[in-house]
C-alpha cells in the first residue's frame, strides 16, 4: 500500500524500538544500510504520512498507524517463511531472503490461505512470534542461551535469523526451536559452553550462544 521502501523502514524502526522508546536516526541508517542523509529524508517522508513521530534530536518512533503497517509486514514475512519451509521444503537458512521479496506483494486473501493451510501457526521457523491478523504479538522476552545455569534445563525458544551461515551452523548443532538444552560446564573468561542438546554433547561458543534464546524448564 505504501511501497516497499516505506514498509522496510517501518519494519526496521519497529525492530530497533524493542530496546528503546525512540530510535536514533543513525541506528535506522545502519539497519537499512544507507547514509544518514538518506535515512533522514525517508523518515521525514514517513512523518508526512503520519507513520512516525520524528524529532531531530529526539529520534523517531512509530505512530499507531506505522506500527500497524510494520506488524502486517512482519506477519506476511513470518508466515511466508514458514510456508516456504513446511510446504516447499526450503531449509531454514534460506527462507528469510525469499520472504523479504515476497512479503510486499501477497494479497490478504493469500495471507489467509497460507495461515489456514499451516494450521494458524504462532511461530515462524526460527521461533519468532507471528503477529495476529489484528496486530497483536507476543512480546515475551527470553534470556540468551549464554545465561543458562548449571542444572537448569531449558528449551530453545527462538534464534536470530539474519545470518544464513550462522543458521546452518546452529542446525548442525541441533539448536532448533523446541530443542532441549542443558549446561554441563562453562569455561571461564568467556570460554565455550559444553551443552547437552537433545541428548548430544556439543561445544558452543559464548558469542554464538547470545544469538539463541531459551525458555527455562523445571529441573527433573
Amino acid at each position: 500500500m505504501f511501497g516497499t521502501a516505506v514498509e522496510d523502514y517501518l519494519k526496521a524502526i519497529y525492530d530497533l524500538s524493542h530496546t528503546r522508546e525512540r530510535v536514533a536516526l543513525s541506528a535506522v541508517a545502519e539497519r537499512r544500510g544507507v547514509s544518514l542523509p538518506a535515512a533522514t529524508k525517508m523518515v521525514r517522508r514517513l512523518g508526512e504520512l503520519k507513520l512516525v513521530l520524528y524529532e531531530r534530536r529526539g529520534g523517531v518512533e512509530l505512530t499507531g498507524g506505522g506500527r500497524k503497517v510494520a506488524l502486517e509486514m512482519i506477519r506476511h514475512h513470518r508466515l511466508i517463511e514458514l510456508y516456504l519451509k513446511e510446504a516447499l521444503g526450503y531449509s531454514w537458512d534460506l527462507v528469510d531472503e525469499e520472504a523479504d521479496r515476497l512479503e510486499h506483494v501477497i494479497s490478504e486473501e493469500f495471507e489467509d490461505r497460507i495461515d489456514a493451510l499451516l494450521g494458524y501457526p504462532t511461530r515462524d521457523p526460527h521461533g519468532a512470534p507471528i503477529p495476529t491478523k489484528d496486530g497483536e504479538i507476543d512480546l515475551t522476552q527470553h534470556p540468551a542461551l549464554a545465561e543458562l545455569e548449571l542444572g537448569r534445563p531449558a528449551r530453545v525458544a527462538r534464534v536470530h535469523d539474519h545470518d544464513p551461515e550462522m543458521l546452518r551452523y546452529l542446525g548442525e548443532l541441533g539448536l532448533y526451536p523446541d530443542a532441549r538444552v542443558e549446561l554441563i560446564a562453562k569455561e571461564p573468561f568467556g570460554g565455550p559452553l559444553r551443552l547437552r542438546i537433545d541428548g548430544q554433547e556439543r561445544m558452543v561458543g559464548e558469542e554464538l550462544a547470545r544469538h539463541v534464546f531459551i525458555s527455562r524448564l523445571e529441573a527433573r
